[in-house]
């Protein structure tokens, strides 16, 4: 029996990482960085209407619940006393929006996803009232007027929901992102959970200013946000509050044990990548694909569609650090996508052997624009299109041209990040569920042109959530001193095609790219009328003749980001 028993050295540090697909929540030694048990549990996806997505607050709290219990049972079954657990780190999806009763503990509506496109109305009467000479939304948030940030999220719910409406007028109304939800719910709820964000999530809502740090009365006004409802903003790395979960027998165990790291998922990835410096860079392949720059101190603003946002804040007294960020909106939910509404795999896993057997797209183009483009082009007329079909096409190449989406999109941020230029980009660092697609890390290297390096142990967000909440004052287990941190192995994929190939696909993605541009020609999602729409939902085909390949200059030069402020 002895032999079964695992010695584990040092203090245990758990992480709560809730993403728009999933819930996990994963175990990792403090000293060794070493992953010891997790479980994860698919979320759902609700769309009532086109153009809307949602989610239950409720499954996702139970999510949490339900993957604490069972990391908890592993552990036990691996002789691992869940004692030695000394603080908990939450990561969550971004500028998901969720309202709930303070009396009651329950959402007064669903939550809006960050993918979501009712607003675009709402976006284009806000963006009339924004001077064309000072963009102070914009100057102060660093990010556009766009749906996909909270503020306009939290606007429709204010002019659409009457229980939301009646909760704010009557004081009992919290907003919170999906780590205010879980901080909130996790600390004790109606029986005094703490009210707080971190600076990461704060800087996604469109109302805080990442200057000061701190919710800005003007960027309220402007949206007409009462600013009592909003959460506390603290650092990343700090005791929030004790866990509060004795209803769960086995969870239980974790009652009192503090919670102390909060970062958005995308900033969770760059501190568990450990891109602690200047120009280093990480992309991470979930169900969008986001591209983060650690800009050190300054706050550096994009000239090529890319958002400045808050990197880390890794304690109360610690600086604070920026990074410029690529947003793409579809990634991994392209490949949910041919799975659940096109049927042609059955699992998530087969789009690789489908890839595989063909080795190519065959001159088959998919932009996923299921929700307009994100970074760099911020296109909500955007629509889903898949051209260049012949009666030769088949499944495998489609699936083919889905991952090689993915890549292009990729790198098309990385452009422009090279245009915005300065700090040469050597390799890009990557992590994220679909990094275990190999064929997918390979077209990634060959369409960059740059290796592409990842880090054997993929779940870089938990660890991210779990280094701030072990390295916080008072807890104190993790250090994040550079001599401290572990080794971590990786695997590196080459370019294996020539130059020229790689610029004459990208330059064929582009045009494609522009003939999925335009197909919404009214933007009024709230009437939920699908014949606005000049696409059918999530997508559609245009058949095509075969597209041509045709020549491109190939364009030298290094891979360079410049941290110029403006």
């Amino acid at each position: 029996m002895a032999a079964s028993k695992k010695a584990v050295l040092g203090p245990l540090v758990g992480a709560v990482d809730q993403g728009t697909s999933s819930t996990r929540f994963l175990v990792f030694n403090s000293k060794t960085a070493e992953l010891l048990s997790h479980h994860q549990v698919e979320i759902k996806q609700e769309f009532p209407r086109e153009g809307w997505v949602e989610q239950d607050p409720k499954e996702i709290l139970h999510s949490v619940y339900e993957c604490i219990e069972k990391t908890c049972e592993k552990l036990g079954q691996l002789n691992i006393d869940i004692s030695n657990i000394k603080a908990i780190g939450v990561s969550n999806q971004r500028e998901t929006t969720v309202v709930w009763d303070k009396l009651t503990g329950e959402p007064l509506y669903n939550a809006v996803v960050w993918l979501d496109l009712r607003t675009q109305s709402t976006v284009e009467s806000l963006s009339k009232r924004i001077p064309g000479n000072n963009n102070f939304v914009k100057s102060k948030t660093g990010l556009p007027l766009s749906t996909y940030f909270s503020a306009v999220k939290l606007r429709w719910l204010l002019d659409n929901v009457r229980e939301v409406q009646k909760a704010v007028e009557e004081k009992r109304a919290l907003f919170g992102t999906i780590d205010s939800w879980l901080i909130w719910s996790l600390t004790g709820g109606v029986n005094g959970g703490v009210h707080c964000t971190d600076v990461t999530n704060a800087s996604r809502t469109m109302l805080f200013n990442i200057h000061s740090l701190e919710w800005d009365k003007q960027l309220c006004e402007f949206f007409g946000i009462p600013m009592e409802i909003l959460p506390n903003v603290r650092s990343s790395s700090e005791i929030y509050g004790l866990m509060k979960i004795s209803h769960s027998l086995k969870a239980g165990a974790l009652e009192g044990v503090p919670i102390s790291g909060c970062l958005g998922d995308q900033s969770a990835a760059l501190v568990g990548q450990m891109c602690f410096q200047n120009g280093q860079a990480k992309n991470t392949y979930g169900t969008g694909c986001f591209l983060l720059c650690n800009t050190g101190h300054k706050c550096v603003f994009s000239d090529h569609g890319l958002l400045t946002t808050v990197a880390y804040k890794l304690g109360r007294d610690k600086p604070v650090y920026y990074a410029l960020e690529g947003s793409v909106a579809i990634a991994g939910a392209v490949i949910r996508w041919l799975r659940d509404n096109l049927g042609i795999i059955k699992t998530s896993e087969e789009i690789e052997k489908l890839a595989k057997e063909v080795g190519t797209s065959y001159g088959c183009y998919f932009v996923p624009a299921f929700s307009g483009l994100y970074a760099p082009y911020w296109e909500p007329s955007a629509r889903g299109i898949i051209c260049g079909l012949t009666q030769f096409t088949n499944k495998c190449h489609i699936a083919f041209a889905a991952l090689e989406a993915v890549c292009f999109q990729t790198r098309e941020i990385l452009d422009a990040m090279n245009r915005d230029c300065g700090i040469p980009l050597s390799h890009l660092q990557v992590d994220g569920g679909m990094t275990s697609n190999k064929i997918l890390m390979q077209l990634q290297a060959d369409i960059l042109y740059i290796p592409v390096v990842k880090p054997s142990m993929p779940e870089t967000t938990a660890l991210g959530a779990a280094m701030a909440a072990g390295a916080a004052e008072g807890v104190g287990v993790w250090s994040l001193e550079p001599e401290d941190l572990s080794a971590v192995t990786m695997e590196r994929f080459e370019p294996q095609i020539n130059a020229e190939e790689s610029e004459i696909r990208y330059s064929t993605w582009k045009k494609a790219v522009m003939k999925s541009m335009g197909w919404v020609t009214t933007q009024s999602p709230e009437s939920g009328d699908p014949s606005i729409f000049c696409s059918l939902p999530l997508g559609f085909f245009i058949v095509s003749s075969m597209v041509m390949l045709i020549g491109a200059r190939y364009i030298s030069g290094s891979w360079k980001i410049n941290l110029r402020s403006n």
